[in-house]
């Protein structure tokens, strides 16, 4: 295998650093003659992650045909291979590696702190590991490590600072940069649950650790059977052997590789086979490389003993489960880590990993667990919005040990409808001090975690200057290679994937142009806005360097610009309804449905066969589309279909508005049990007089989430609530209110809390006014009252052709001034018919005549009770959207 660079690894070094006691807060703690850390100067190229102090030299240097390049005692070859590259990509035609400067020759010293003297800058034994100097200026170019990572890192920075360009000649500006880590680990565990990264994603992503100066990768996929249920078992050579390439790399990039084994499924804490089955499995991967091992131990149950012997040797209870896993892995520490000289600190995960609560579990992890191993924690939530520094230290106090943060972003095992492409958010400054270090659990597309886990880096190597916003920003410009509209391209995209548990802003900078909209009309800007994001898949299908992010987003970037169209769609309907041309803005009317539906029918192929939906800016592109109907129909006159609304929060992608979708087999689902007070609530979009009210909960599989204790209540103003029925006990509820009762609103309010969900397949209000009859009969599976239902999106078919004399009738419920008729129709409805009005003699008179998908009347204010449509016989079964009587 390639050797391992030597260094003080900074496993080690946290391990140092924190068993004895807490850490203290910030870098500057850990060396304490480092300087703060200043805002970076505005004319200081841009590093990252962000440096904790870069000053510019008033001096430069010039890039010549041949750069002399001395090593020093801490550059080892894969810091030299980064330095040449990066050279040659800045002009240089030759680097020649030799031991004294040639004159007339750019010099480099890589790993010598003594160059610094010509540059009058301090060298870096007062950093804390894995800290370096870089200096530009003075006839040279300086990389001083405080060990053979740090000087790794120099060269990182001066990649990054260096120009890009086909020739010699190129100037670059004088540079001081002092810089060192937040934390002494920082990296990614692969830890989700679902397809595990491929061989070539994780080579790829070890690459982009060292890039961006992350030194921890631990291996630990959920999905791999030799981690797991088969953990007793040899690796076959093949999968072997990739390990051993990924230790190399590793190695090559400066990252501690660790090996995750996760025997808690079926393992026997007091037995000797298994703890030599352990051991075995790990001395196999350090034959081939491996230097730091972990054994989790999360997603397990802790009462039920995988043997009797357990169960006798500790008894029950999670004090006992605490100790016989202390015991299990204090063996492993002292019969492995510590007869095999170079092994980094031993890492475990708790069963209790995800809160700071004490527990008899972790009083005896605390008591009992050797102290020098690390312990990780998610913080307090297994997916946790926020973290403190208080929350760290109380993770410190409970658990007695080291803590490790597994920081479940921006992983999606759980929502792999979504990609989580905001920035990390919401951790404490001043937390990174605190800790042995942060890994981050990333997501099923590993090209596609990169924008995330950019922000990681940048926040846990230097908190202070940490912002997630330009944070984001700059890590979308790198990805997209500087390019400025591939740039443009990628933060469009990455905006409509933008929220989650630690972003809980939906879009936001789509919903920001969504609101200037809807505030100040100005039609043109927002379809400049949806414009580029339709044209954003296509730019980065074409353009963006790195292709697996592209194979990773693809079902993504097709429902983006799906859902784009729709949008624009969206847009221009309402346009066009408030500019008076009625046929236009209905033809976009028609055409909306079919493009939501095409958006929100995207699905990929998961790990076990499913097929999952794929979900872009929901709530702002879908809720665009929403609001842009309500104020097409609103413009028209009518209520529009009803919408629903709720204060329980929503599991997955179960939405509210399911309930409503006329199909029993979709459902709302709550992510929560109700409590009292809790509801769920259709607005009818006006006063409309209701018939049958029928609320349709639970499913199979889940036939207890239903209100088992609730109200039917109903209101026209949101205000004053009128009780329809008490229910209790009964999933499936009816109720018919009085006669003539009128509301726009009707809820179902829970009575008393419970503990299960609550699943709604379907809310069903019926409205009586306006009632609508005659003939042709409805067809199936539509009725005579979609005609004039408030709803343009639903439509009469008649069963059969119109006869002679047969006529729709619409009741006006009263006699009133009749301002106009429209009759809104499918494109290419066929059959014509007479509109006509009923004066108050009972006459009916004829004002119009039915032409095209679009029939707008002027009937002058006369006073009527009714329309109808009086059909013209033909060969074509009549189909009507809707009848929309104006004032």
């Amino acid at each position: 295998m390639t050797p391992r660079p030597p260094r003080i690894t900074a496993l080690a070094a946290a391990a140092t650093l924190l068993a004895g006691g807490m850490l203290a807060a910030g870098p500057a703690a850990r060396a304490a003659d480092a300087p703060p850390a200043p805002a970076r100067a505005r004319d200081t190229p841009t590093i990252t992650p962000t440096p904790q102090s870069a000053e510019p030299r008033p001096d430069r240097v010039t890039v010549t045909p041949t750069v002399t390049l001395i090593a020093g005692e801490t550059a080892d070859g894969p810091t030299l291979d980064v330095v040449e590259t990066a050279l040659r990509k800045a002009g240089a035609r030759h680097v020649v590696r030799e031991r004294r400067p040639v004159p007339g020759r750019l010099t480099v010293y890589a790993g010598d702190a003594a160059a610094l003297a010509a540059q009058k800058l301090d060298g870096p034994a007062e950093l804390p590991a894995e800290g370096y100097v870089l200096g530009i200026g003075a006839d040279r170019i300086v990389l001083a490590g405080k060990d053979t990572t740090g000087t790794y890192y120099a060269a990182q920075t001066l990649r990054q600072v260096l120009p890009h360009r086909g020739h010699p000649g190129g100037k670059v500006a004088g540079l001081a940069v002092r810089d060192w880590p937040g934390t002494a680990l920082r990296g990614v565990i692969e830890g989700f649950y679902g397809t595990p990264w491929s061989h070539e994603a994780r080579l790829d992503q070890l690459d982009y650790y060292g890039e961006h100066k992350m030194n921890i990768y631990v291996y630990s996929p959920k999905d791999d059977d030799y981690l797991r249920a088969k953990w007793r078992d040899p690796y076959p050579a093949d999968r072997l052997a990739q390990i051993k390439d990924l230790a190399d790399r590793a190695a090559l990039r400066h990252v501690e590789f660790t090996y995750a084994l996760s025997p808690g499924l079926s393992v026997c804490y007091s037995s000797d086979a298994d703890v030599k089955a352990l051991v075995d499995k790990f001395r196999t991967m350090w034959d081939i490389g491996v230097r730091t091992f972990a054994v989790p131990l999360d997603d397990i149950s802790y009462t039920d003993w995988n043997c009797e012997a357990d169960k006798v040797k500790w008894g029950t209870g999670g004090g006992a489960a605490g100790a016989a896993q202390a015991h299990l892995l204090n063996r492993v520490n002292q019969e492995f880590i510590a007869t095999h000289p170079g092994a980094q600190p031993l890492q475990m995960v708790p069963t209790e990993y995800y809160n700071v609560s004490p527990s008899a579990y972790k009083t005896a992890l605390s008591e009992q667990l050797d102290p020098d191993v690390l312990v990780e924690w998610t913080g307090v939530g297994v997916v946790a919005p926020t973290m403190t520094v208080a929350q760290a230290d109380a993770a410190r106090k409970v658990f007695g040990h080291p803590i490790l943060t597994w920081d479940n972003y921006p992983v999606n095992d759980y929502a792999t409808d979504r990609l989580l492409l905001g920035p990390f958010n919401g951790r404490e400054k001043g937390l990174p001090g605190r800790l042995a270090g942060i890994t981050a659990n990333p997501m099923i597309q590993s090209y596609a975690s990169k924008l995330s886990l950019y922000t990681v880096a940048d926040y846990s190597w230097n908190d202070a200057a940490y912002d997630p916003r330009e944070s984001w920003g700059k890590g979308i410009e790198e990805y997209a290679g500087g390019d400025a509209r591939t740039a443009k391209a990628l933060r469009a995209f990455a905006d409509v994937n933008y929220s989650s548990a630690l972003n809980t802003a939906k879009a936001p900078e789509l919903s920001a142009a969504i609101a200037r909209y809807w505030e100040s009309g100005d039609a043109r800007r927002l379809d400049s806005v949806l414009a580029s994001l339709g044209a954003a898949p296509a730019r980065l299908r074409a353009a963006l360097p790195d292709r697996g992010f592209i194979a990773d987003s693809g079902p993504w970037l097709d429902v983006t610009e799906s859902w784009a169209t729709a949008t624009r769609t969206a847009l221009r309907m309402v346009e066009a309804a408030r500019a008076g041309k009625g046929a236009q803005a209905w033809k976009l009317r028609q055409q909306l449905p079919a493009q939501v539906e095409r958006a929100a029918s995207y699905t990929y192929t998961g790990l076990d066969g499913r097929k999952v939906p794929v979900l872009v800016g929901d709530g702002q592109l879908d809720g665009f589309t929403d609001a842009a109907t309500a104020e097409y129909d609103r413009l028209l006159g009518v209520s529009g279909r009803p919408t629903a609304s709720t204060s329980l929060g929503t599991y997955q992608s179960n939405t509210v508005a399911r309930m409503l979708d006329g199909d029993a087999s979709t459902y709302f689902w709550s992510d929560g049990a109700p409590a009292a007070g809790d509801q769920l609530t259709v607005d009818l979009g006006e006063p409309r007089a209701i018939g049958s009210v029928t609320l349709a909960m639970a499913k199979p599989g889940s036939t207890d989430d239903y209100l088992h204790e609730g109200v039917l209540e109903y209101s026209a103003d949101g205000e004053s609530w009128q009780t329809l029925a008490d229910f209790s006990g009964e999933p499936d509820v009816t109720a018919d209110p009085p006669a003539g009762t009128k509301a726009r609103y009707v809820r179902a309010r829970a009575t008393a809390g419970q503990s299960s969900w609550v699943v709604v397949r379907e809310f069903q209000v019926t409205t009586t006014d306006g009632a609508v009859t005659g003939n042709p009969p409805a067809a199936t599976g539509s009725s005579l009252r979609a005609a004039a239902d408030g709803d343009p999106g639903t439509v009469y078919r008649g069963a059969r052709a119109a006869g002679k004399g047969e006529a729709l009738e619409v009741d006006l419920v009263s006699a009133r001034p009749v301002g106009s008729v429209t009759v809104l129709r499918p494109s290419g409805a066929e059959g014509t018919a007479d509109v006509q009005l009923r004066t108050a003699d009972g006459t009916w008179h004829t004002v119009g005549a039915l032409h095209g998908a679009y029939t707008a009347v002027d009937t002058a204010g006369r006073t009527a009770d009714a329309v109808r449509l009086a059909w013209k016989a033909g060969s074509v079964a009549p189909q009507v959207a809707e009848v929309v009587v104006g004032e």
